[in-house]
């Protein structure tokens, strides 16, 4: 029997004892090797020939049926189109829940070690994997209502009857910090009575039991199963709440640090260079203590930047932003920031606590409003409701509006704040709907009643491809500016996500990010988020420039001297000319 390295079970110990106590890790550490076990054909993940960054990685976020034809499996569709237009500018796929689901467009899992049959087969995943590195989702917070575990669990059928958390409705439970409005207790009919089961975020999705370690060994095997697939990224899914513990908070709990830390162990040592990444939508420093020293998550979303760069568009001024990467820590060795400003999920309101006022913040959320996006929120302390989750697109987003008509104005504005999160450090992912410039989807909102929706539309891949041949539509102008810049980017060594970055002081319309690898050129990212032109001698743009007359704009393609005139909302990425 394969079994896990003596060294290795030394790591996992004191985890299994914090989780579970010390009578039971003996024989928890020997189920663990019985799963392992099952995939000791896995490979080493990354390799210094294999990095598992470089200034090359970029994840492409997208449904499985984003992009679809008649007559063929919609993965089959995406991936031709894939092939066709973005092989060789985005190294990865993360492809948003492809199993079979309930709700949540996908969230609400029913069968974790399934295809849904709507999308394709474990085949088209795998050609997938053929030249992208994929990302999987690991939605081990929750099931979904219909999975066999929770009809198991009504059943009172072992070993499922005991996956689920079960709370009687007297309970205080006020300490519990929520992502939603709705109840957290669900009552449920059971073959032995009415049971309130634990439901963080809507009746169809049922809390984990992670406190029986038969859970958390079942997740092991489909993590595992999910690497053996072809998955090269693990994104834990609202993983902050995960583990339960009546009187408390029930967010970011000791037992869920460990618990991510027991998964990064795992993967550590069957596959090597597989990477963690965790999704926790909260204020920055929550965010990134899912870091741990450098051993639990690999990549922590920057969940700060979405809702921070809205202000900073909208408000024309770049002193919060400023102020904010300034006091951005470097990760651990071997883990970096994942950057992003959209997703299938809307901008966060929660991350900007501490670095906008209340004042503000509402601001932003009226802002949104007023292009055209809807506002969900969450149940504060004293059961009020709180603006939690701003849902729009990012490109209507950053419609101005003193000028809401004017597409052209829209899309300047939409891609400095991409080039931007392009600059920064840590690797950037992009939501499918940003490289299309995809407008507000308000009639899929009035079907489904999801908010979400708005930024959930699908594409058909006729129609897809007719606007991106067509430079006029603002589809074939966004995403062709934007796969320019990709490709301009990871020609650069200045933009590996391990780069130092430094900030520059600058007036309070411009924002500037000098970039400098360790050997190589620098880059220096200089951008304007204010709607007045703006001139910048060379002497403002930091140390590099002290001595220097000419430069070259990567972005722009042309030399610049001794006076930088920056066009509202221009950006450039400028290297120095002896």
């Amino acid at each position: 029997m394969w079994r896990l390295k003596s060294g290795f079970k030394e790591r996992l110990r004191p985890r299994l004892e914090v989780l579970y106590g010390a009578s039971a890790v003996d024989v928890l550490l020997e189920r663990i090797a019985l799963v392992s076990g099952r995939y000791n054909f896995l490979e080493q993940r990354c390799s210094m020939e294999n990095p598992c960054w470089d200034q090359a990685s970029c994840m492409l976020i997208t449904y499985g049926d984003m992009i679809t034809s008649e007559q063929e499996a919609p993965l089959v569709t995406l991936n031709r189109f894939l092939s066709d237009h973005l092989k060789e500018i985005v190294s990865g796929v993360h492809i948003l829940p492809f199993f079979p689901y309930s709700s949540d467009d996908g969230f609400s899992v029913i069968d974790y070690r399934k295809v849904d049959p709507k999308l394709g087969t474990w085949e088209d995943v795998s050609t997938l994997a053929t030249d992208f590195k994929l990302m999987f989702d690991l939605v081990l917070n929750h099931v979904s209502s219909r999975s066999r575990w929770f009809q198991d669990y009504i059943g009172s059928i072992a070993p499922a009857r005991d996956f689920f958390i079960e709370v009687e409705p007297e309970v205080d439970l006020s300490m519990v910090v929520r992502p939603r409005t709705s109840p957290l207790l669900t009552p449920v009919q059971t073959v032995i009575g009415t049971r309130h089961v634990w439901t963080t975020f809507s009746d169809d999705q049922v809390d984990l039991n992670f406190a029986n370690p038969d859970v958390l060994l079942e997740m092991l095997d489909i993590l595992l199963g999910y690497v053996a697939h072809g998955a090269s990224v693990i994104r834990l899914d609202a993983i902050a709440y995960l583990w339960k513990e009546i009187g408390t908070s029930c967010i970011n709990l000791p037992q869920t640090h460990e618990l991510v830390k027991l998964l990064r162990d795992v993967l550590d040592s069957v596959t090597p260079g597989t990477i963690l990444l965790t999704e926790t939508n909260l204020p920055h420093e929550e965010n990134i203590s899912y870091f741990g020293n450098g051993d639990e998550a690999h990549l922590v979303y920057q969940f700060s930047l979405p809702p921070l760069l809205l202000h900073t568009l909208q408000s024309g001024s770049s002193h919060h932003l400023q102020t904010w990467a300034k006091s951005l820590a470097p990760p651990p060795p071997g883990c970096s920031f994942f950057n992003f400003t959209a997703s299938h999920d809307g901008i966060g309101v929660r991350p900007l606590e501490g670095l906008l006022s209340v004042e503000e913040i509402d601001r932003v959320v009226q802002t949104v409003r007023t292009c055209g996006g809807f506002v969900n929120s969450r149940k504060g302390e004293d059961s009020s409701d709180i603006p939690y989750e701003l849902n729009i697109t990012y490109f209507d987003a950053m419609k101005d509006p003193d000028r809401p008509e004017d597409l052209s104005r829209q899309t300047i504005r939409f891609l400095c704040s991409q080039i931007i999160m392009l600059s920064l450090r840590g690797v950037p992912a992009i939501y499918f709907h940003s490289l299309t410039g995809s407008r507000n989807n308000h009639e899929g909102v009035a079907e489904t009643g999801q908010n979400r929706t708005i930024n959930r539309a699908r594409w058909l891949d006729t129609d897809l491809r007719g606007l991106l041949a067509d430079p006029k539509t603002v589809t074939g102008r966004v995403f062709q500016a934007y796969t320019d810049l990709l490709a301009k980017r990871r020609l650069h060594s200045a933009f590996h996500p391990d780069t130092p970055q430094e900030i520059i002081d600058a007036p309070d319309s411009i924002f500037i990010v000098v970039r400098t690898p360790e050997p190589g050129t620098p880059v220096t990212c200089v951008h304007n988020v204010g709607p007045a032109g703006q001139q910048i001698p060379f002497a403002r743009l930091g140390s590099i420039f002290s001595a220097k007359k000419t430069a070259w704009d990567l972005i722009g393609e042309e030399t610049i001297e001794e006076t930088l005139h920056l066009e509202p909302y221009q950006c450039c990425w400028l290297v120095v000319k002896d």
